[in-house]
């Protein structure tokens, strides 16, 4: 049986600004020690860098956690740099969780000043085995959510800390986060079952830079960036040129820009194909180190993988429909759990 893409949503429904900024207000709390239980009445403040994680946090604590998201739609983490109004936010939470794996490279040495305060501070990427990361350039790539089974061994480390943490809530957390699990079960089953849709000849990704490490080994697609897996590191001439050549002698139909990179180089390749005679398409708009507006399906972790596949496929099939048999997932929800 086949379904619209929105019928599957209703069945699917982050020390120092640099290395010289001195961490300051930052509570201090005595190593080995925790913050206490909130109150009844509060809710448990988390900080969050990137949307993906607080996503995570919002379905595993539900009603008993309030979650800030420092990095919202559109912003690139890799080139992020925490302001005055970050640094207090992240004073005030009672938690923090962030990626990791240098995602937020610019960040770096504000969460090691925080950890060092005595401030419960995790990383979501400690809970993925070594073995299961990928290497690129040198280093491990942070890119893990493309991959949702490695995500939820994220949302295990976050049913973990949580519960650590705050103990007269880890049973609340632990049956969140199992229903949550079977969402995100559903939403994999979902994502290989569209990749099989795509012959495997044609399952070739292009983006602006290399985030879909992961989804490409997941999902069987071979994956190619512009940049590496840090937006940081620049594309150069020579660069752009070797894409266009492949992206001819492939015959590759579609090329994708993604929400939190600029499109121009990605234009400059399509410009490049066409002066060499061959049409490349912009198949879309990829999520891919941030998730879509707050209050949009495209504005959660499932809606974020779903969109980008079902654009993926729809794309490379150039059909427009990016739709396939029906998948089981349980309720998506846009705010979390109770």
């Amino acid at each position: 049986m086949t379904v619209s893409r929105r019928t599957f949503v209703r069945q699917a429904s982050l020390a120092a600004a640099s290395a010289g900024f001195a961490v300051t207000g930052i509570p201090s709390i005595a190593p080995g020690s925790r913050p206490p239980t909130a109150h009844a009445q509060e809710r448990i403040r988390v900080t969050t860098t990137v949307g993906m994680i607080a996503d995570l946090v919002r379905n595993t604590g539900g009603d008993r956690v309030e979650v800030t998201a420092l990095m919202g739609p559109g912003i690139d983490p890799h080139l992020y740099k925490p302001s005055a109004n970050d640094i207090s936010t992240l004073s005030d939470a009672d938690l923090i969780f962030y990626g990791g794996l240098h995602l937020e490279g610019r960040m770096a040495d504000t969460f090691e000043g925080i950890q060092r305060s005595g401030k419960p501070v995790f990383a979501v990427s400690d809970g993925i085995p070594e073995d299961r990361l990928i290497t690129l350039d040198g280093a491990h790539d942070p890119h893990i959510w493309f991959d949702v089974s490695l995500w939820v061994l994220a949302l295990e480390e976050v049913i973990t800390r949580l519960g650590e943490t705050f103990p007269d809530d880890a049973e609340t957390f632990r049956t969140n986060g199992a229903a949550y699990h079977t969402e995100l079960e559903a939403l994999d089953a979902y994502v290989r079952d569209q990749a099989t849709r795509v012959p495997e000849s044609q399952r070739v990704l292009i983006t602006a830079h290399d985030a879909f490490s992961y989804f490409g080994r997941a999902y069987g697609f071979a994956v190619r960036g512009l940049q590496g897996i840090s937006t940081a590191s620049e594309a150069g001439a020579g660069d752009v040129q070797d894409l266009i050549a492949f992206i001819v002698e492939r015959q590759i139909g579609a090329i994708f820009i993604e929400s939190s990179v600029s499109p121009a180089t990605i234009e400059a390749v399509q410009e490049g194909c066409r002066a060499q005679g061959w049409e490349v398409a912009i198949g879309g708009q990829l999520y891919s180190d941030a998730m879509g507006e707050d209050g949009t399906f495209e504005g959660t972790y499932i809606g974020m993988v779903t969109h980008n596949i079902d654009t993926i496929v729809g794309a490379l099939l150039a059909d427009g429909t990016g739709t396939s048999a029906a998948s089981p997932a349980a309720g998506s929800r846009m705010g979390g759990r109770a």
